[in-house]
């Protein structure tokens, strides 16, 4: 038991720091889109789970078993059974788990709350503003009035694709075909979720230990996997010009855009689209890895041991 609050707290510092920094340097990463997000995710979520796993694993150390083999909360006798140092280092490890966890939760009410509220601005104006009269493409389109081309999705419960009088004039078909089917994939996969989660997971950890590549990293995956929906349909060249069109286009925070600071790293990525069905599986495995591994190793002798103190 002694190891399971130091190794929990490794992997929560790797998991949080270093490891989303080497890994966002990677470039495999482009020729495998779902399997790096799900890597992601799996990262992710070992971080919280460590940090939390860290904390409660202290707080079984400091909680000492008295002579009847249940838990003491006498601060004297956790001090001489571990010692002031170690002890001072548990207390001060188990105050961060805590400090993390009341970051998360309320970065994860922060963000699902203010974005909400921002789309259901923006959607009712949208809806106001929409120029697209009898004539609209479809339900879920609506057509600002703005010469230059612009292109982004407000997902929820009442979705919108927004797009301008600028991008019809300045995109042949093909090319509204596919930027529409690249909007629709976002709305679809609920891509939003994903980002809001990764969102409040770096704000939760100090600045310090985190990393700031996640998140980049992140929102470049889901909009390579909603440009491989789209040349599903249309096929590369459509999405590519459509690309550059839209690629000063802005859109307001919650919504996903179509263009923006990594539009030509896409493009460039749409002449090459070859995938790896190795690296592919050696991420999916290295996934499972990362959150059954640890968890197999470290948690399941340490819950036992709690249930067995307090059952005791």
């Amino acid at each position: 038991m002694n190891a399971t609050a130091p190794v929990f707290a490794g992997l929560a510092l790797l998991l949080a720091g270093p490891v989303p920094a080497a890994l966002s340097r990677a470039t495999w990463t482009l020729r495998t889109p779902r399997a790096a997000l799900v890597l992601w995710q799996a990262i992710a979520l070992a971080a919280v789970l460590s940090a939390f796993g860290s904390g409660l694993a202290i707080a079984a150390e400091l909680l000492v078993p008295g002579p009847d083999g249940r838990p003491t909360t006498s601060p004297t006798r956790e001090i001489d059974a571990l010692g002031l140092p170690l002890w001072s280092a548990y207390v001060l490890v188990f105050g961060l788990t805590l400090l993390v966890g009341a970051r998360l939760s309320y970065a994860i009410i922060r963000v699902a709350v203010h974005t909400r509220r921002r789309r259901a601005r923006h959607r009712m104006l949208v809806d106001l503003l929409d120029q697209s009269g009898p004539y609209r493409p479809a339900a879920d389109i609506r057509v600002l009035a703005a010469p230059e081309p612009i292109a982004y999705c407000l997902p929820g419960l009442r979705q919108r694709v927004v797009l301008s009088e600028g991008t019809f004039a300045n995109l042949a078909e093909a090319e509204v075909t596919a930027i529409v089917t690249h909007e629709r994939s976002h709305l679809r996969a609920r891509h939003d979720l994903v980002l809001e989660a990764f969102t409040a997971v770096h704000e939760a950890f100090p600045r310090i230990v985190r990393s700031r590549a996640a998140l980049g990293s992140v929102k470049l995956l889901v909009e390579l996997l909603a440009d491989d929906s789209a040349v599903k349909v249309t096929g590369p060249k459509p999405l590519a010009r459509a690309l550059v069109a839209c690629a000063k286009s802005t859109a307001p925070q919650g919504a996903l855009a179509a263009g923006g600071p990594t539009t030509l790293i896409r493009i460039q990525r749409l002449s090459n689209q070859i995938g790896d069905v190795r690296i592919a599986t050696a991420a999916y495995l290295g996934s499972v890895a990362i959150l059954v591994v640890p968890t197999h190793a470290v948690a399941v002798p340490w819950l036992v041991e709690i249930s067995r103190l307090f059952q005791s």
